[in-house]
C-alpha cells in the first residue's frame, strides 16, 4: 500500500480527538489561564530606580508597581546570602513596598508574579545592587581558633560604638554562637564596643563551638552598616579547676570533677589579699621577671622587690599569677606571705603549667581580698550571677529565660 493510501486509512476515533485539538487551539488555548506558562510581564512591573541601571540607595525603601491594568500576586526579594527583605503589598495590587531595611553593599533579585484582567499569570525577575555604606561596623571574635578551657568566654570586639538599644539589638541578632552539645547562652554588653558570651554555667567539656556573624550589609542604624568579619572556631578540653582554699594553704586541681592533685600554697598577705572568686587563665609565661613597681610598691621599701619568676600562669591583667616561689616553701600550706599571687614550688608549679591551659578556671576562696570583678582585670565574667548576666543582653533583658528566640535559634547542635 503507497504512503498517500495509507495516510487516508485513520480511524474514525483518532479524527474526532485531532479535531477536538484544532478546535480548542482555535478558540485561544486552554480554557484554565493557570495552566499557562507565565507571560513575560517587563512593562506591566516597575520597580523604583532600577530602570536607570545605577545602583539603589539602600536607605530608601523598594517599591514595585503594576501598570496596564495588571496586579500584584507576589513579590520576594533576596539577597546574595538568601536573606529576605520584608514587605507589604496593597490591597487592590497596585504596588508593593518593602518594610524591611537593605544592605548596603549587596546584589538584590527581586522576583514578581502578576495577573492580567483575565487572569493569566505573568513574571519579571529584575536584580539590582545597593551602593556600599560610608561607614562599616566590623566585629572582631575572640578568641583565636584552637582549644581552650571551661571558663573560657567568647568575646566580640566592634570597630565602631553602639549604644542605642534599638541598634544593639540590629548587632546581637546577627551574632551567632553554635554548640555541641548545645548549651543555652547568652551575649552581655560589657561597654559600647565589647560584648563577652558565655553559658549559665561553664563550658560541656570537649564542646565544640562555632561563632560567626550576618552583620555584614546590614543596617545598623544612621549611616552605619555592618561589614564582613572573620568566623572561629573553638574546642573545649576537659574541665580542669583549680581551687584554691587560700585560708587553709592548699589548692586542688581536679580534672573533670576528680581531684588529681593537693598543692601546698602561700595566697597574699594582709594588705595584698588575693582576689576571691573565679578567674580564667589569660596565658602562660615559662619565665617573667616581677618587680614590685608595677603593682605600685616603692623601690626600695621594705615591700619592694625584683625576682626572676618562672613557670607563671596568668590570671589578671595586673600581674596575679600562680607561679613557681622557691623563697616561700617554708610558708606554703602554712601561711600567706605573696603580694597576691599563688606561690608554690618549682615542681609543683612546673606541673601545674603543663597541666593547665588558656580557659581554663582558677578559683579562690577563704582569702580577706575582694571578689574578682566581671570584665576590667581579665575575665571574671563567672563571678556575675547568670540573671544579671542575661540583663545586659539587647535581646533577652527583661525577658523569662528560654523565651527570646534568640535562646532557641543562636545555640543549637551544629549538624
Amino acid at each position: 500500500m503507497s504512503h498517500s493510501a495509507r495516510s487516508r486509512t485513520v480511524p474514525l476515533g483518532v479524527l474526532v480527538l485531532v479535531s477536538l485539538a484544532l478546535g480548542a487551539t482555535a478558540c485561544g488555548g486552554s480554557s484554565n489561564p493557570l495552566a499557562d506558562p507565565p507571560y513575560d510581564a517587563t512593562d506591566q512591573v516597575n520597580l523604583a530606580g532600577a530602570a536607570t541601571g545605577r545602583k539603589a540607595d539602600p536607605s530608601k525603601p523598594l517599591e514595585v508597581t503594576a501598570t496596564g491594568g495588571d496586579k500584584i500576586t507576589d513579590v520576594t526579594a533576596t539577597d546574595a546570602a538568601g536573606r529576605y527583605v520584608k514587605g507589604e503589598l496593597a490591597p487592590d495590587g497596585s504596588r508593593w513596598h518593602s518594610t524591611g531595611p537593605l544592605a548596603a553593599g549587596a546584589h538584590y533579585t527581586v522576583r514578581v508574579s502578576t495577573e492580567d484582567e483575565d487572569g493569566a499569570q505573568g513574571r519579571r525577575t529584575i536584580g539590582f545592587d545597593t551602593n556600599p555604606a560610608d561607614r562599616l561596623l566590623r566585629v572582631a571574635f575572640g578568641p583565636q581558633n584552637g582549644t581552650y578551657g571551661v571558663g573560657q568566654p567568647i568575646t566580640a570586639e566592634l570597630s565602631e560604638p553602639v549604644q542605642d538599644p534599638a541598634a544593639r539589638a540590629v548587632v546581637e541578632r546577627t551574632l551567632r554562637v553554635r554548640s555541641r552539645p548545645a548549651v543555652e547562652g547568652a551575649w552581655h554588653w560589657v561597654d559600647n564596643r565589647t560584648l563577652h558570651y558565655r553559658p549559665p554555667d561553664y563550658w560541656p567539656a570537649h564542646a565544640t563551638i562555632d561563632v560567626s556573624a550576618t552583620l555584614d550589609g546590614i543596617k545598623v542604624g544612621g549611616g552605619l552598616y555592618g561589614g564582613p568579619s572573620k568566623p572561629v572556631h573553638l574546642t573545649i578540653g576537659d574541665r580542669v579547676e583549680a581551687i584554691t582554699d587560700a585560708a587553709g594553704h592548699y589548692m586542688s586541681v581536679r580534672k573533670n570533677g576528680q581531684e588529681i592533685r593537693s598543692i601546698p600554697v602561700t595566697t597574699g598577705k594582709p594588705g595584698y589579699a588575693t582576689r576571691n572568686g573565679v578567674k580564667v587563665i589569660l596565658g602562660q609565661e615559662s619565665f617573667v621577671r616581677m618587680r614590685g613597681t608595677s603593682i605600685g610598691i616603692a623601690e626600695g621599701s621594705s615591700d619592694s622587690y625584683d625576682l626572676p619568676v618562672y613557670w607563671a600562669t596568668r590570671v589578671t591583667w595586673s600581674g596575679e599569677y600562680v607561679h613557681a616561689a622557691p623563697w616561700s616553701e617554708g610558708s606554703q600550706g602554712a601561711d600567706n606571705v605573696s603580694h597576691g599571687c599563688t606561690g608554690m614550688s618549682t615542681a609543683n608549679a612546673k606541673w601545674f603549667f603543663d597541666t593547665v591551659r588558656v580557659g581554663d578556671i582558677v578559683k579562690v576562696v577563704g582569702s580577706a581580698g575582694a571578689t574578682m570583678t566581671p570584665f576590667d582585670n581579665g575575665f571574671g565574667d563567672w563571678n556575675m550571677p547568670w540573671k544579671q548576666w542575661r540583663e545586659g543582653s539587647a535581646l533577652a533583658a527583661g525577658k523569662r529565660e528560654g523565651t527570646s528566640p534568640a535562646d532557641t535559634a543562636r545555640l543549637r547542635p551544629r549538624m
